[in-house]
């Protein structure tokens, strides 16, 4: 069974930084395009970023490039998301996500994605 758990999630004032982990187990992880999701309170699941098999390609939302960057070390079987400059409008429950048949693109449109972790929580304070 696949599973997809989140860590490093907490409460940081705006400004600040934070580190998410995702560490994945249960399938081939060097075949997985990975990626980041979140979703605000009163608000729609949104793309965030997503990292490529190989780590050459990497996709961000508009809205977090050049603060944020999506990374993965294989031999872990874990995915990172940094985040710095942090906002309030960053808070949210971040999810982890995985998919062995597609790649960045598709995975940002939100089109089909097989595997979801459950989440943890950030909290940006002004």
């Amino acid at each position: 069974q696949v599973q997809l758990v989140e860590s490093g999630g907490g409460l940081v004032q705006a400004g600040g930084s934070l580190r998410l982990s995702c560490a994945a187990s249960g399938l081939t992880f060097s075949r997985s395009t990975m990626g980041w999701f979140r979703q605000g309170p009163g608000k729609e699941r949104e793309f965030v970023a997503a990292i490529s098999r190989s780590a050459q390609i990497t996709r961000y939302l508009d809205s977090v490039k050049g603060r944020f960057t999506i990374s993965r070390d294989n031999a872990k079987n874990t995915v990172y998301l940094q985040m710095s400059s942090l906002k309030p409008e960053d808070t949210a429950v971040y999810y982890c996500a995985a998919d062995t048949s597609i790649g960045t693109q598709t995975m940002s449109a939100q089109r089909s994605i097989d595997y979801w972790g459950k989440g943890t929580l950030v909290t940006v304070s002004s």
